[in-house]
């Protein structure tokens, strides 16, 4: 079958992640904004072209001042790198529907080489509009710290207010 192209469908995705929040608890966040392409065939995505971009300003950890902070230049610096990006670069097939898929992930102008282990999760027909659709789930885990996210905190008791890794996870629905 050859490549189709594909748009993320925002309705039915989620991009989120956690980090360690005072050694002790993890606390999560999405972003609410972002887009994204495949140029694929479902059936082999080895040869896929994929692009994501993420508005950072669209943080959302439900809770406003912590946003702000996130906002800030101690963080994403949302004014001056408007957006998280992914380019795809080389995508392996590790089983029937597993794969990864690595690329050049983008935070706060700084690019490194991460690799997601994406599960595709089927294709089907949407009986609202007919379109065609495809689900996929990945994960990842980044150092932010690699990305110049280095700002932080003391805590009295040892340690610092956030964790260096922080934990990608992606529910990606395409509509072709």
């Amino acid at each position: 079958m050859a490549n189709a192209v594909w748009n993320v469908d925002k309705v039915h995705s989620v991009i989120g992640f956690s980090v360690k929040h005072m050694m002790i608890s993890n606390v999560k966040g999405t972003f609410d904004e972002f887009e994204g392409t495949a140029e694929a065939d479902t059936n082999d995505l080895t040869d896929a072209s994929i692009e994501v971009k993420i508005d950072t300003n669209s943080i959302n950890t439900r809770k406003e001042d912590r946003d702000e902070h996130l906002r800030s230049a101690d963080f994403f610096d949302v004014e001056n790198h408007p957006y998280i990006t992914f380019k795809a670069t080389d995508i392996e097939k590790k089983s029937n529907d597993r794969y990864d898929v690595t690329g050049d992930f983008t935070i706060r102008g700084v690019t490194q080489s991460v690799t997601f282990d994406v599960v595709f999760e089927g294709e089907a027909k949407d009986p609202m509009t007919g379109d065609e659709a495809a689900g996929f789930t990945g994960s990842t885990k980044i150092s932010r710290k690699d990305f110049g996210l280095t700002w932080n905190a003391a805590l009295e008791t040892g340690g610092v207010v956030v964790g260096d890794e922080i934990k990608i996870d992606i529910e990606i629905q395409l509509r072709k």
